[in-house]
């Protein structure tokens, strides 16, 4: 008859470590630090990998009023950046010992407030904001959920939460810059929608550095649309169809510019030779394309992960900052 491996306890793992019990057991709770392990904590994980030690969530959680789960409302989850983005939330917990709780509800309000709600019944320890609509602070504010945690992801949404997302306005001002320095000064802009901050940044940086050069877009060259393809359509058909269309292009999400790209094709007109066009994010999609877009890439993976630890520094009593992690031009044939 076999019996049950015995489990390795935490006092095994900090006797061969040749450390205090309380020092084993902050080490193998905590999330890796910005500069990454000290060479005697990563000792101590090693050696509590080799012993195959489990920490006792169900004690610690007593012990605690910790769960070691978080949340995550992270909407347009079918999206390939926000699909990269919890990627990296999930690893980055999973390294750091925490489960996720995921809630992906439609891009509203009430939805959202009910996926929020939700979670924090089940008594997350804190909860990533992934989806929030302008202006968020008075919804933050209505929630009936105390003092839980709460950092916002890729969309600040003017909440007043923590935040870690891209350098969105930096990515718009480098968009018109290689526009401009490409000598395109007949431009447009298609934002997405009204409530996302991302779109919102984005189009500030890019109609702030087109000012900077002297060239004013007119308002029926900046046009709303959704992030999906079908937005990019609509926007793209609205541009180009008219009777004086724009040299150039710049689209707030790829998905957007792969919608602009259908709406030219519909229409005979040829990318880039009759109009020029960049898009954001570089989803993998994009440089497959019959003709590559340029585009401005953004961090998805490394935003997750990074909006994890500063959760985990908010649930451990530490005030996190707000991070807007750097974008990059890719240039490929679209300009």
């Amino acid at each position: 008859m076999s019996s049950t491996p015995r489990v390795a306890t935490l006092k095994e793992v900090a006797e061969r470590a040749g450390v205090h019990v309380s020092t084993a057991s902050r080490v193998l709770r905590q999330s890796e630090p910005a500069g990454g392990w000290s060479e005697s904590a990563r000792r101590i994980r090693e050696i509590a990998d080799e012993l195959g030690y489990q920490p006792n969530r169900w004690a610690a959680s007593l012990r605690t009023r910790k769960t070691t789960t978080i949340g995550a409302v992270m909407t347009r989850l079918t999206d390939g950046v926000v699909a990269t983005t919890y990627q990296g939330i999930e690893e980055a917990a999973t390294r750091a010992g925490y489960s996720v709780l995921l809630s992906s509800p439609p891009d509203d309000l009430d939805a959202e407030r009910r996926a929020i709600e939700m979670l924090a019944g089940r008594q997350v320890d804190g909860l990533l904001l992934g989806g929030l609509h302008i202006p968020g602070k008075p919804f933050i504010e209505s929630l009936p959920v105390r003092d839980l945690p709460m950092v916002t992801v890729t969309r600040h949404a003017d909440a007043g939460l923590p935040f870690v997302g891209a350098d969105d306005r930096n990515g718009g001002i480098l968009a018109a810059r290689h526009l401009l320095d490409r000598g395109y000064t007949d431009l447009a802009v298609i934002t997405g929608p009204a409530h996302a901050s991302t779109g919102r940044d984005r189009t500030a940086g890019f109609v702030s550095a087109l000012e900077s050069a002297g060239v004013v877009l007119a308002p029926e060259r900046i046009v709303e649309s959704s992030f999906g393809v079908d937005g990019g359509v609509a926007a793209g058909r609205a541009l180009l169809d008219a009777p004086r269309p724009p040299r150039a292009i710049f689209a707030v999400s790829d998905t957007v510019a792969i919608g602009v790209m259908g709406a030219a094709r519909d229409l005979g007109i040829r990318i880039p030779d009759d109009v020029a066009l960049i898009g954001f994010n570089d989803i993998p999609t994009v440089a497959q394309l019959p003709v590559p877009l340029s585009t401005i890439r953004s961090p998805a993976h490394r935003i997750g992960e990074t909006a994890v630890r500063r959760l985990l520094d908010l649930v451990e009593g530490r005030e996190p900052e707000t991070i807007r992690l750097p974008v990059e031009l890719v240039m490929r044939a679209t300009t």
